[in-house]
């Protein structure tokens, strides 16, 4: 009976190990987390791994088995909890801080959408109860930074950036691309909203290539834009909704050549220089999904951000910060020559790029 008590306790002490060893090496993936697909999988498979190889298995009796089970099911829910994205602050926690750094060092160009949206973002997150979503329309030609500022919106949010969980992409050419299929298509739109926002408040949702959008589609998520405290039992008011276009971009354009022309300082440009000819543009564009909107119509819009077109002097910034991201050493010769190797409009001045910084990366490639 001694030599029986004995091996039992000797049982527990190389459980008790095993479990301390398992223990130690969560604390190390707390403190140093692997990638989001290994977490759980990699601590489960190494503790079975580990109770295996000592023959503890089919060592202890019942009682000691039923402890030990029942705390690896708790331990492991526990695990699950941790490195499971949620919906509350420890993966959804606005920093005002690192929004402006990104805007300040990374967005080139852009000074009149730089401070909207650090103002937009900033006042929106900090109010507790806002009144409605925070609708944002960002306007512009290809490449001047309309869903690079979607991003650094999203990685000032969200733990995992564009990766959560929390943050839907539609893009209108892949998710609703047959104009006679657009019933079908606004009543999957209103599920999907729904059912997100239903699972996180602080939902964000993107909808790409609005100026490919059919005409009607978007109005059938009007309702969770307005100002309605709940529909159906669900609050859309700490959801942001963003939306990405090239319509408006011509009229955008034209300003800024006429400021140019007027030897101007592209810095000089205002909102109010903008802003009323791009909503009634984009309003008026029969080619685009804000054809007659009512999101425009009825003012739940909560602001037209206008992106500039941008000249040589950003195009050679976007080459160097795409050179540091690479952790390349900054060279301003061949940034030159990228830049250099872009088309510009008009063409005899050659002041703008016609596609802003949309091709740096591969030119980079070339010439590095």
């Amino acid at each position: 009976m001694r030599k029986l008590h004995t091996a039992s306790r000797a049982s527990f002490r190389r459980a008790s190990g095993v479990l301390s060893c398992s223990l130690g090496l969560i604390l190390i993936h707390v403190r140093n987390p692997p990638p989001p697909t290994m977490k759980v999988a990699h601590i489960c498979l190494w503790v079975h791994v580990s109770l295996a190889a000592s023959g503890l298995v089919n060592a202890f009796d019942p009682i000691t088995t039923t402890v030990l089970v029942g705390f690896g099911a708790t331990l492991g829910r526990t695990i699950y909890r941790y490195f499971q994205e949620t919906c509350d602050p420890k993966w959804i926690a606005y920093n005002a801080t690192g929004l402006k750094t990104d805007l300040d060092s990374k967005l080139f160009g852009q000074h009149i959408a730089s401070r909207i949206i650090l103002k937009a973002v900033t006042g929106f997150m900090s109010n507790d109860n806002p009144k409605k979503p925070l609708v944002l329309s960002l306007h512009g030609w290809t490449g001047t930074g309309k869903n690079f500022v979607s991003k650094l919106i999203a990685d000032s949010i969200y733990a995992e950036g564009m990766h959560s969980g929390f943050v839907h992409v539609f893009t209108s050419t892949l998710h609703f691309p047959h104009a006679e299929h657009i019933a079908t298509y606004k009543s999957q739109l209103q599920q999907w909203v729904r059912g997100n926002v239903s699972n996180c408040e602080r939902s964000m949702f993107i909808f790409d290539e609005m100026d490919k959008m059919h005409p009607g589609l978007i109005d059938s998520i009007k309702p969770y834009l307005d100002y309605y405290d709940k529909l159906d039992g669900v609050s859309y008011r700490k959801s942001i909704f963003i939306f990405l276009s090239n319509a408006g971009g011509d009229s955008i354009i034209q300003t800024a050549l006429d400021f140019w022309n007027a030897g101007r300082n592209r810095e000089e440009i205002e909102l109010k220089d903008l802003e009323t000819a791009l909503s009634l543009s984009v309003f008026n564009n029969n080619n685009s999904g804000f054809f007659r909107t009512s999101l425009i119509d009825k003012s739940l819009v909560d602001f037209f951000v206008p992106f500039l077109p941008l000249e040589y002097r950003h195009v050679v910034q976007c080459a160097m910060a795409e050179m540091k991201a690479r952790n390349m050493k900054p060279n301003h010769e061949t940034a030159d020559n990228v830049a250099r190797d872009l088309v510009y409009f008009p063409k005899s001045e050659r002041v703008f790029s016609v596609k802003g910084c949309k091709s740096i990366e591969s030119k980079l490639d070339f010439f590095s």
